[in-house]
């Protein structure tokens, strides 16, 4: 398994920090509010450093060449791996125009502990957002934004493991409540750009086509416009009818065999308390391909969420959507998935994550994906976070590619510090 040179990387973290300030998605652990009183005042806001120090120990990180010089594995290997992520937290509040900024560099550093020459594999990661809105508290409010990632998840469910993936999307969403409110209706655009290169430097056993292949990643690289309104009415005090509707055109800048897709859905239902501690979203509408490829399906979301006490938070749901993919043109995503959060004392919180998805792509392919994510949170100080937990990550597909089919182990252990 190979990796660019030390130069290239440099290169890549320089661009990174310039683009970090200007563009931006931040990742999860970098949400939730600084703490009062630290950081540096900017204006009427305060910008918060932060520091990220993590120990993964990843069965998952790649396909290597047993002990080192022997035939490529055709199993993902384990490996310890060390995250170095500082980063930044800027909030400026303001009625006429507001500013939220987050960011972070991750330097992945895979120690070859446990696969010889896994050290090759490590690499720059980073995310960063930026949301700007213009008269947040007004009739009618604006929001810019643009969030940036690079990681090796990419957003491509096509794909398969190896592959770095940097995304950025540059959005604008207004909201506008007529009336006193009882009315909403939010158009939107977004226009995102997701780029691909192999994270090794051999295909995985058994790999026949394109999609498995991180070496021809690259050429599933694409870009992605989305235009759209969504709309609220809220006919009684507690409950909406919900709407929403748009178009989404993909095209690829280097693939001539992948079909432009272009996208046309549109949904309604409702949204509202059935108690004091349930709350439901139901709505449902279809979606069809008006591109070359052609096909349509219904499309739905129903999700309820519990309060179960004042500390525990239960929330689940299924969604089917329709979505364009890379070297197939359009695929189904059919996902059932639940999560709780719960607050112990003051200082301790525990989460529970879980996601199953069916995909079909169009064509004979089809994959099931299962995601988990479980730990705890404890917060030792205003100042200073630490966390620990397990994901699960399974794929299983109807091709045999080793790349479409592994299970993914991950076990962390995170210090959080911001100032």
């Amino acid at each position: 398994m190979t990796q660019p040179g030390t130069f290239r990387l440099a290169l890549k973290a320089l661009a990174l920090a310039a683009l970090l300030p200007l563009t931006a998605s931040a990742q999860a652990g970098m949400g939730g509010r600084p703490p009062g009183g630290n950081g540096f005042k900017v204006g009427s806001g305060r910008l918060h450093p932060t520091l990220d120090l993590e120990t993964r120990l990843d069965s998952g990180v790649g396909y290597f060449r047993e002990d080192g010089t022997g035939p490529l594995s055709p199993d993902l290997s384990g490996e310890l791996a060390l995250h170095v992520r500082p980063g930044f937290m800027l909030d400026v509040p303001s009625q006429k125009l507001a500013l939220s900024l987050r960011g972070n560099l991750d330097y992945v550093v895979y120690t070859g502990l446990i696969t010889p020459g896994s050290g090759a594999a490590s690499h720059l990661e980073g995310a960063a957002d930026l949301a700007l809105r213009f008269d947040p508290e007004g009739t009618l409010s604006v929001e810019v934004g643009d969030q940036l990632s690079r990681s090796d998840r990419t957003r491509t469910v096509a794909l398969g493991a190896g592959i770095l993936s940097l995304f950025n999307e540059a959005r604008v969403r207004a909201q506008w409540k007529p009336g006193g409110g009882a009315l909403e209706l939010s158009p939107s655009a977004a226009y995102a750009m997701e780029f691909f290169e192999p994270l090794g430097g051999q295909p995985p056993v058994g790999c026949t086509t394109p999609e498995c292949d991180p070496l021809t990643a690259s050429q599933f690289n694409y870009g992605n416009l989305r235009l759209g309104v969504e709309g609220r009415w809220r006919f009684l005090p507690k409950t909406a009818v919900v709407a929403d509707t748009g178009i989404t055109y993909r095209g690829y800048f280097n693939d001539t065999t992948t079909p432009s897709a272009l996208l046309l859905h549109a949904m309604a239902g409702v949204a509202g308390l059935v108690s004091p501690r349930i709350t439901l979203t139901a709505k449902a509408g279809w979606s069809q391909n008006l591109g070359e490829g052609g096909g349509g399906t219904v499309v739905a979301q129903a999700e309820g969420t519990y309060l179960w006490g004042p500390s525990l938070t239960v929330k689940g749901g299924y969604l089917r959507a329709f979505e364009p993919v890379a070297a197939y043109g359009t695929f189904r995503d059919d996902r059932i998935y639940a999560e709780a959060r719960s607050l112990m004392g003051t200082r301790l919180a525990l989460h529970a994550a879980g996601a199953l998805d069916f995909l079909s792509f169009a064509g004979t392919r089809s994959d099931t994906l299962v995601a988990l994510d479980v730990g705890p949170e404890y917060q030792f100080r205003p100042w200073l976070l630490g966390a620990v937990g397990y994901t699960l990550s399974t794929r299983s597909s109807s091709q045999a590619a080793s790349g479409l089919n592994y299970t993914r182990h991950e076990g962390y252990a995170r210090v959080s510090v911001t100032y």
